[in-house]
C-alpha cells in the first residue's frame, strides 16, 4: 500500500498516511479536526531491484578517478618485464656433449 502525504490548510499540520489507491482521500485532520486536509504530490518512493532494469544492466559504470591517475607511461613500462634484461644476465650453464 502506497503512503500518500497530508497537510491541513487551518493549522498547517503535516503526515503521512498508509492507504490503498482506492480509498478516498482523507478529509479531517488528526491534529485539529477540521475538515481542511488537502493531498500534497510527492515523488514516488520505490526502487525496482533485481536484474533486468536499466540501472542494472544498461547504465554506465562511473570510471573511478583513483585508477586513471595511477596509470602513467611510466608505470606502465615499469610493470613489463625487460626481455633483453633476462638474456644478458647469466650465461647458459648447459653444456653440449658431443657424440
Amino acid at each position: 500500500m502506497p503512503f500518500y502525504e497530508y497537510r491541513c490548510t487551518a493549522c498547517g499540520h503535516e503526515f503521512e498516511a498508509m492507504q490503498k489507491m482506492r480509498d478516498d482521500p482523507l478529509t479531517e485532520c488528526p491534529a485539529c479536526q477540521k475538515n481542511t486536509l488537502t493531498k500534497l504530490i510527492s515523488a514516488a518512493g520505490f526502487q525496482l531491484k533485481g536484474s533486468g532494469w536499466y540501472v542494472t544492466d544498461f547504465k554506465d559504470k562511473p570510471k573511478s578517478k583513483d585508477t586513471a591517475s595511477n596509470t602513467t607511461p611510466e608505470s606502465k613500462t615499469a610493470a613489463k618485464p625487460d626481455k633483453t634484461a633476462a638474456s644478458t644476465t647469466a650465461p647458459s650453464t648447459a653444456t653440449k656433449t658431443s657424440n
